[in-house]
């Protein structure tokens, strides 16, 4: 029988593929601004890595430890090497943390709205959600949050830049938080998105670990390096439970291609950072461009903006008409459109201008 936590679920639909897309509307040329992918592509140099490998051992085994990736990640956060477990994207790091760390009648503080997963596999292993909405300006309430932990309280997810509305809490908030949370009470911050952010710097919580054991940095490949499709996440957390942690994951989940590619990326720092200008210029465009229409919109710190807009369904088919796909199912009338390359925000924008003034 399945399990009952299992049984209710509403299942992640990840999206169906640009090449099945194009053929289902009849299009040649489609733009996906919907998955918050890095629209620069990625650093130059992984390419290279991967071919200077070649298939070399690819009948092996890979290094279970990551030893290389797991050095270099290291020395550029300043942590224990002990301290990092790698996953198979993000997307196994937040099931291997509810499985370690969740039982059932547990509760998980949640953001409202917040990343799906999270609820997800917290629900699987019989956890029950508490549900904090972000306050007026779409930020992540913390105090709100504060508020809602009992005894019965396991974890907390906060999202940092939350997704999806892209809204930024800052260090010293986030240490204060930490000073009231119990530490029975393992507090995970979610940084996939930590790197566009401008508003200070530095803006990661990854030296707040040496004070609470109870804290958990999670990080990506898959945005700011453009990595989304070789699947490397990571969370940085106390080497004790590490330790725990890799006992119960599984042992190969990071493929050498994938290693390769992660240490290629991690190496060039210049990159990233052309990424993350461009996307904060592109990134004020857009706010500006919302409030010239009047729309409703969150301030992002992200690679994405999230904005409210009447008959948000008719909006997206309209853009998906045009040729551009954005994110729907968010938030009644709400859409979340990835941050693209400067002609494609501008083809965007102008799209849905038409639409308002129709």
């Amino acid at each position: 029988m399945v399990k009952k936590t299992i049984a209710k679920l509403t299942p992640y639909i990840p999206e169906k593929t640009i090449a099945e897309l194009k053929q289902e509307q009849g299009l040649t040329k489609l733009v996906r601004l919907s998955a918050n992918e890095n629209e620069w592509g990625t650093s130059p140099k992984v390419a290279q890595a991967i071919l200077d490998w070649g298939v070399k051992d690819a009948n092996r085994y890979p290094d279970s430890e990551v030893t290389d990736l797991r050095q270099a990640i290291a020395t550029g956060l300043n942590v224990d090497p002990e301290g990092l477990v790698f996953g198979d994207g993000l997307d196994e790091i937040i099931q291997l943390l509810s499985r370690t760390l969740l039982s059932p009648g547990d509760e998980v503080v949640l953001t409202q709205p917040t990343f799906s997963e999270y609820a997800l596999h917290a629900e699987i292993e019989g956890a029950k959600m508490v549900n904090v909405p972000v306050d007026v300006s779409g930020v992540t309430d913390l105090n709100g949050m504060l508020a809602a932990i009992t005894p019965a309280t396991a974890m907390v997810w906060l999202c940092n830049p939350n997704n999806p509305t892209g809204t930024y809490v800052s260090h010293q908030a986030i240490a204060e938080f930490m000073a009231k949370v119990p530490k029975s009470v393992t507090v995970v911050v979610d940084e996939a998105y930590i790197d566009f952010v401008t508003a200070e710097k530095p803006a990661s919580v990854v030296d707040l670990l040496s004070k609470f054991t109870n804290l958990i940095v999670l990080r990506t490949f898959s945005k700011a390096y453009g990595l989304a499709n070789f699947r490397v996440g990571f969370a940085v957390v106390d080497p004790q439970l590490a330790q725990t942690l890799q006992t119960v994951r599984l042992p190969y989940n990071l493929s050498t291609f994938a290693e390769i590619a992660a240490s290629a990326a991690y190496s060039d720092q210049q990159f990233v950072q052309k990424v993350v200008t461009v996307v904060a210029e592109e990134r004020q465009k857009w706010a500006a461009f919302f409030k010239q229409l009047n729309l409703l919109s969150y301030p992002s710190q992200a690679n994405f903006v999230f904005f409210k807009v009447d008959q948000s369904a008719q909006l997206s088919q309209y853009l998906l008409k045009h040729g551009y796909l954005v994110r729907t199912g968010l938030g009644p009338d709400w859409l979340r459109i990835t941050i693209g390359q400067p002609a494609d925000n501008q083809a965007v924008q102008k799209l849905i201008r038409e639409f308002v003034k129709q």
